[in-house]
């Protein structure tokens, strides 16, 4: 069954008491944390390393290992580069490789940027990180607390903050209020605490201006490539779809009505029988053809709008699927096409391929881009080389500009991510 979160009343607005929306945010920005301590732990220790080879170059034994000590920081600060992208769903370009000779790796701008990233994640993303993993357990600890304190021994009964020690149901009772709390802290803070664990890396790890102006050059380019080989392949395909199917209708329909015509006056019989049939291919042409229309432009996003589209598509998919949109305004009407497509063209491939239970589609708008993501719990290992439709999702998605992303391990699940610019 397919459901919708924004229901038929409108799109619906995150208010300020929104729980669950509070909710969600509060649990992405614990991912993000818990993503960014994965970098911090490593930057530690390659900060140590660093300080260990500047010490040694003293006396001449580090000049050796720094070239190679430079790779490695080169090495963690692309896995937060890419941890960033996945993010924000612009992809952090990695600049070029570092400089052979200690000194003209020192020159390079982006080495000495990757330095003060070290520095700054390593101290601030690993507190961050920390913080954001003490959070909730101290939440569940002390919310299920009321259930559990008189199972152990008195000294034990206190809260995850030693303040007092618990004799009776009333003061389990306020641990487990402390309890609330920490989840309110946990939800209101997580977020803010993500965007600051992920700061260093925004200001450090950008490529310089002009080589992200040469790069955009580079990007637009290749998507104006992309978009023109996108129009010509779904020109191609609307041909095949009038030529195979709806012409070879009319096709019959014409010969039908011949035979119609030629039997009239000899037999009326068989002159009926005639019509009816063309009446028949008649009718499966302009089936036909109503699918190529709604294969060009579904009638649905100009009536109504994207989320009720994707509510349509769930509904004929074999596979449970559940839609999740919450989109306060329009998009371009060739951006919500580009998404309609993407859903479509995942949905078939879940049917035909996943042999999964239950599917998701979850729409968002975040600031100017349109967001969306399609889960399932299927087999996994999806691969978009071998001809499953998922390098035309990528070819028509890189033709708006936007940003594709695929992860499906052997044994699932499997998660499609599209990121859209709102304004195209």
């Amino acid at each position: 069954m397919a459901t919708r979160d924004s229901a038929s009343q409108g799109p619906r607005r995150v208010g300020r008491w929104d729980l669950a929306g509070r909710a969600r945010t509060g649990l992405d920005g614990l991912e993000h944390l818990v993503g960014g301590l994965g970098t911090a732990v490593p930057a530690l220790a390659t900060l140590i390393v660093l300080a260990g080879v500047a010490l040694s170059c003293l006396a001449g034994v580090g000049l050796v290992v720094a070239p190679l000590a430079l790779r490695l920081l080169r090495v963690l600060a692309d896995r937060e580069r890419g941890r960033l992208s996945r993010w924000s769903g612009r992809e952090i370009v990695s600049p070029e490789p570092v400089p052979a000779g200690l000194g003209a790796a020192l020159r390079d701008s982006a080495v000495r940027r990757e330095l003060c990233w070290v520095a700054c994640h390593s101290v601030l993303g690993l507190l961050l990180g920390m913080i954001g993993l003490t959070l909730p357990i101290w939440a569940v600890q002390d919310a299920t607390f009321p259930l559990w304190w008189h199972l152990v021994a008195e000294a034990d009964a206190a809260p995850s903050i030693d303040l007092w020690t618990v004799r009776d149901v009333s003061g389990a009772l306020a641990v487990g209020l402390l309890g609330v709390i920490w989840v309110a802290v946990a939800v209101t803070l997580t977020p803010a605490m993500a965007r600051l664990q992920a700061w260093p890396g925004r200001r450090f790890l950008v490529p310089d201006p002009g080589t992200d102006l040469a790069l955009r050059v580079a990007q637009l380019t290749a998507t104006r490539a992309a978009a023109l080989d996108a129009h010509a392949t779904e020109l191609r395909r609307i041909e095949r779809s009038l030529h195979d199917g709806t012409q070879n209708r009319l096709v019959a329909v014409t010969v039908l009505l011949g035979v119609a015509r030629r039997a009239l006056a000899r037999d009326p019989a068989d002159a009926e029988a005639a019509l009816d049939r063309a009446q028949d291919a008649a009718e499966q042409a302009l089936a036909e053809l109503r699918a190529v229309v709604r294969g060009i432009l579904p009638p649905v996003l100009a009536d109504r709008s994207l989320a009720d589209a994707l509510t349509a598509l769930a509904a004929a998919c074999p596979v449970p699927c559940r839609i999740d949109a919450d989109t306060s305004e329009r998009c371009a009407a060739s951006v919500e096409a580009t998404a309609y497509f993407v859903v479509a063209e995942a949905l078939t491939n879940i049917a035909r391929h996943s042999n999964a239970r239950h599917a998701s589609v979850v729409l968002r708008r975040q600031d100017d881009r349109l967001c969306l993501r399609v889960t399932d719990d299927g087999d996994g290992g999806a691969d978009e080389h071998t001809g499953s439709g998922l390098a035309g999702i990528r070819r028509r998605v890189e033709a708006h500009d936007g940003a594709f992303a695929l992860t499906s391990p052997p044994g699932g699940p499997t998660t499609l991510t599209v990121s859209l610019p709102c304004g195209l």
